[in-house]
């Protein structure tokens, strides 16, 4: 599986589905298995059991993980949604990969 270009903590843009169009803040992200959480996207409701944590039980509504070809990095400088460039940098003396917006070159 090729490595992944979006990590918790990053916007993107839904491509497909039925939130497309939709951005949102990666809440988390499933490199292994390629898929992805998103704030506010994908929404479930999800039936669950009383617990310490809930006493109530019921039914809840949360995030579903999606794939993550299906979202567009959104970049912080230009706002748009975008592919990923890499450029090699150093950081504390290490050489390391360097994502790079493709469309106006910042670096994130």
């Amino acid at each position: 599986m090729p490595k992944m270009q979006i990590k918790k903590g990053d916007t993107v843009k839904i491509l497909s589905g039925k939130d497309r169009g939709k951005q949102g803040t990666v809440l988390r992200a499933y490199p292994a298995e390629g898929k992805i959480k998103v704030e506010g996207v994908a929404v479930v409701k999800k039936a669950v059991r009383p617990n310490q944590q809930n006493q109530q039980g019921g039914i809840v509504s949360q995030e579903a993980k999606f794939d993550a070809s299906n979202a567009m990095l959104v970049c912080p400088k230009c706002g748009a949604a975008t592919r990923v460039g890499h450029k090699q940098g150093e950081l504390d003396g290490h050489k390391t990969s360097i994502r790079v917006c493709k469309k106006c070159g910042h670096e994130f």
